[in-house]
């Protein structure tokens, strides 16, 4: 990969945004309305957001960006694909705490995170569907490696938590290897929201594929429990060849670190499979939080910075959308309002297609669906999925300031 152009730095970015109003909301009031429903197709009030769209949510996934080029510069697949295991837990590392949830992206948003000055990567993510709603991203490193996904997810209420399950495939390439990743992400679970302090568990069976030498990992996101006996949040993992031969342990908890050991021999005892091994060393840890971070939605100085001002980007850009600035600024009534105001805009916009389509084919014409404007259909190469995949426009029309195709959503 040539490298990529550096983007012009902000200066000195935030590592804070301002304190949320202290305003008491009762989120059992909302909820026990919405049992058994689909809560991504519910209008909530902003009081249970945190100021973030999904699609800077998504971005989020890649604040330890470092283990991926580590990762690019190792020669041995099986220790690569520990290190591949390692980015991805730590993706979940703030999950903990977060317990708000994003804004819903509006179709036609898009999200750009130029990270290239300091950290040496570039994101670009659009909301390519509304029903269902389904957020595109490509990712590219300095370093060498590139990442894409279609992401989206159902939830249910239930009464005691809600279940966030994610839908679609991560995919994760190395170009100097060929190396091509893919993994589907695990089910999150919110509890607690009428007594005691919320809770986030996220919980079941990952399994990682090396599509270029046939290695695996399997991760074990072992769900917590009051009764059991095991590390709360632990994860374990094994990394194994193509020939099903184990060669790295894996070991952590997905909010504070993972480490990992080389299998150096294994033999059998009682029909279980026992290891000899190298020290366990660290592949991730979570940066410290500010003891502060819970007046702003326990935000760490990576999160702070997705949503800084930035007058350069795309129009329909996350940074540009009116009732996330004005519940980060503490608008918390006029942002419900504009809230409101966006989404019935949204609504009249698919009446207006809903309704100009239904004249076409009685007139016995075609009439053209919705199309992204960074992102075009087509298939997965590897897995042979149909996804939307990035056109590689964005940046040079950045470039050039030319926002020519872009639907004018907040105004």
């Amino acid at each position: 990969m040539d490298s990529l152009k550096t983007c012009k730095s902000p200066g000195k970015r935030r590592t804070k945004i301002p304190d949320k109003p202290n305003r008491p909301f009762k989120l059992w009031a909302i909820l026990k309305q919405c049992i058994g429903m689909e809560l991504t197709k519910i209008s909530m009030p902003i009081n249970i957001n945190e100021p973030l769209s999904f699609l800077q949510r998504l971005t989020e996934n890649f604040e330890y960006s470092t283990i991926l080029d580590r990762a690019n510069a190792t020669e041995d697949s099986c220790e690569q694909l520990s290190l591949v295991a390692a980015f991805i837990v730590s993706s979940y590392g703030n999950t903990s705490l977060r317990t708000n949830k994003p804004f819903n992206p509006l179709l036609g948003e898009t999200y750009e995170c130029d990270r290239t000055d300091d950290l040496g990567w570039r994101a670009l993510s659009e909301q390519v569907s509304h029903h269902p709603p389904i957020s595109a991203q490509y990712v590219e490193g300095n370093s060498g490696w590139c990442s894409w996904q279609n992401f989206s997810l159902t939830t249910k209420f239930r009464g005691a938590n809600i279940s966030i399950n994610p839908h679609g495939i991560v995919h994760l390439h190395f170009n100097n290897t060929g190396n091509h990743y893919s993994w589907r992400k695990v089910t999150t679970k919110i509890s607690n929201f009428i007594l005691g302090k919320v809770c986030v568990d996220n919980h079941g069976q990952m399994l990682i594929v090396n599509h270029q030498t046939g290695d695996k990992c399997c991760l074990n996101f072992i769900p917590q429990s009051y009764f059991s006996k095991e590390t709360p949040k632990k994860v374990t993992g094994q990394v194994m060849d193509q020939d099903g031969t184990c060669k790295w342990l894996i070991s952590g908890v997905w909010d504070e670190k993972v480490e990992a050991c080389r299998v150096t021999s294994q033999s059998t005892s009682v029909g279980k499979p026992v290891y000899e091994t190298d020290l366990y060393q660290v592949l991730w840890m979570r940066s410290p939080c500010n003891p502060e971070a819970e007046r702003y939605y326990n935000f760490s100085e990576f999160a702070a910075q997705l949503n800084e001002p930035d007058e350069d980007v795309c129009p329909t850009d996350s940074r540009h959308r009116t009732d996330q600035r004005l519940m980060e600024k503490g608008l918390w009534d006029e942002a419900n309002e504009e809230k409101q105001r966006l989404e019935e805009k949204q609504r009249i916009t698919r009446r207006r297609r809903e309704n100009e389509a239904t004249k076409a084919v009685k007139e016995g014409q075609e009439y053209p669906a919705y199309s992204p404007k960074w992102f075009k259909k087509g298939t997965e190469e590897t897995t042979g999925d149909p996804i939307f995949l990035f056109t590689h426009e964005y940046w040079d029309c950045k470039e050039r300031q030319d926002w020519s195709r872009c639907p004018d959503i907040y105004s």
